[in-house]
């Protein structure tokens, strides 16, 4: 590893550890918000002129009989009634959407679509959603009293089991008007079915406590592909397609909302929980398609340049875009140096000790640091997310580091798919869904007038 690139490792370190500190003063902002509202109190997801948030799940389903049924389950178990659902099939060849037929509430919609428009990428699927919603749906009685404003779509995955308090947490954040995406917290609901999707829900919890926190302070918080709330209004503002054929379609989606004045926030206050990748191959084709994508967002570079955001949001989004770079620049300097470690540790080769040991073993010292110095933000960050014992979220923390490593030989593949224009894309396979206990079949819509139970489940309890 060169003395250049030893700097440059250090220096991600230091902005590692400046966000993570820049991310504790938006835990405290938003802890006093929390505390405001009194104790118990829950908040009503109403703007301030009474008219309430409608909130439109958008679940893009491409083979997804496995865990269609659990997942919408789930969202007729929600306490609010003041949603609905759209589920797109794009073009699946499985019963996708007989499954979805089968739920006789009128707030479950379905949308097919057919080959050649359908498989065309995520992107594709939740802009023809849009569109639906804007020319179908907006006249119908459930969209009656709702302006542009007060309607937020949900980008909701297959798989994914949205806590049961996240109408109610997400909904007053968007009475600023200036708000037009608010991303809330993921993680992975069968982290316990391995290590590699243990360190996934690891990976998750990381960036929230480090990045997702700092930037919602700076008014920039990344969008994910789960969890997505998005103002209607702002939507409109992207044109007919607001998401575009992007491999990582919610990192541009966030970036051109950015660049057009809105900005976007993150709440740690409730989670959506989504199934994590138990086999390295899909779990390497997952990653290299999120990188590629990654590498696509640089387009976005000269808009941002341009745009009037303000300059600490500039800053933040450059930095965010450009990380992939320095994965691909530091990679041959950090074999480098593990080859040089491991000829120095054997004795065989006195040159690789001579040059891990030069300059009073600077490198050395620094490998250490930039290896090691985030594994106890990790330990410290999954110990009060997860629960975990101490030990244990040590050793979490410390095999996070070597984890992260995957992202060498991911970003060369993907750099090269770039370079050779194959953009297709991968979809990742779902695993079944364990058994539901007997009697936990689809739920019946509510007669009017009956009483409204919350679920077993407690305010700000983990979904299972």
């Amino acid at each position: 590893m060169t003395l250049a690139a030893s700097a440059v490792l250090l220096l991600f370190l230091l902005y590692v550890l400046f966000m993570f500190a820049l991310g504790r003063g938006e835990g405290r902002d938003e802890r006093r918000r929390h505390r405001r509202r009194g104790p118990g109190q829950r908040a009503a997801p109403a703007h301030p002129d009474g008219g309430r948030v409608l909130f439109v799940f958008v679940v893009p389903c491409l083979d997804e009989e496995l865990v269609i049924a659990s997942s919408l389950e789930r969202l007729l178990a929600l306490p609010e009634r003041n949603w609905v659902a759209l589920v797109v099939d794009d073009g699946s060849q499985d019963a996708t959407g007989d499954v979805v037929e089968r739920f006789a509430d009128p707030r479950i919609m379905l949308l097919r679509r057919t080959l050649p428009q359908a498989r065309q990428g995520k992107g594709e699927a939740l802009n023809a959603a849009y569109r639906h919603v804007r020319t179908e749906l907006a006249g119908t009685p459930a969209f009656a009293g709702y302006g542009r404003d007060d309607i937020v779509l949900v980008v909701l995955d297959a798989d994914g089991r949205i806590r049961s308090d996240a109408l109610s947490v997400v909904g007053p954040m968007f009475r600023d008007r200036r708000i037009g995406a608010v991303q809330i917290t993921v993680r992975i609901y069968n982290a316990a079915a391995g290590l590699l999707a243990r360190l996934q829900d690891v990976e998750f919890v990381t960036y929230v406590e480090i990045f997702q926190r700092a930037r919602s302070r700076l008014g920039s918080a990344g969008l994910g592909g789960n969890g997505q709330f998005t103002r209607l209004s702002a939507l409109e503002t992207l044109g007919d397609a607001p998401w575009t054929r992007c491999l990582t379609e919610d990192l541009d989606l966030g970036v051109r909302l950015l660049s057009h004045g809105w900005r976007t926030r993150f709440t740690p206050r409730t989670q959506v929980w989504q199934q994590g990748l138990t086999r390295l191959r899909p779990f390497l084709r997952q990653r290299v398609r999120w990188f590629q994508g990654h590498l696509q967002c640089l387009a976005e570079i000269p808009r941002i340049l341009r745009s009037p955001m303000r300059a600490r949001i500039v800053t933040d989004l450059l930095i965010v875009l450009t990380l992939p770079l320095l994965v691909l620049l530091t990679t041959f300097s950090v074999v480098a140096f593990y080859a040089s470690l491991v000829g120095a540790a054997t004795g065989g080769d006195t040159e690789a000790f001579e040059t891990v040991t030069a300059n009073y073993g600077v490198i050395l010292i620094v490998w250490a640091l930039v290896s090691f110095g985030v594994a106890p933000l990790c330990a410290y960050a999954y110990h009060r997310a997860a629960h975990t014992g101490v030990l244990r979220s040590v050793g979490y923390g410390l095999l996070f580091t070597f984890y992260c490593y995957h992202w060498l030989p991911v970003g060369w593949v993907a750099l090269g798919r770039q370079l050779l224009r194959r953009g297709a894309w991968a979809k990742t396979k779902r695993l079944p869904e364990p058994p539901r206990p007997a009697g936990k079949g689809p739920v019946a819509p509510r007669p009017a007038g009956a009483p409204r139970t919350r679920p077993a489940e407690r305010r700000h309890e983990a979904v299972p």
